[in-house]
């Protein structure tokens, strides 16, 4: 009987879920929990990498500068919200130029 070499695979985040609940249903979760963990998110305070943590949904934490902070459920900052920050700072200059 020949010796086999026991290898062990790699697992991605939705490895635990096994064959269940289809391929296109993991690969969405697999994509969002990347996302949500991801190394590179930089701290929108101190602009540090990889010091973000989720509290709870829409919470974040940055482990460096201590600053707690709204965002999306699963990602730091959403496209709203970006987009409503833009807006805010446009209207802020806008108030500063009638004063």
């Amino acid at each position: 009987m020949p010796k086999h070499k026991k290898t062990h695979k790699k697992v991605t985040s939705d490895g635990s879920f096994g064959p269940r609940y289809g391929a296109m249903v993991r690969k969405k979760y697999r994509e969002v929990m990347d996302k949500m963990k991801d190394k590179d998110t930089r701290c929108p305070r101190c602009q540090t990498k990889g010091s973000i943590r989720r509290l709870s949904v829409g919470i974040w934490h940055c482990k460096k500068c201590e600053a707690t902070f709204t965002g999306g459920a699963y990602l730091v900052s959403t496209p709203r919200g970006e987009e409503s920050l833009r807006v805010a700072k446009r209207k802020q200059r806008e108030l500063e130029v009638v004063e």
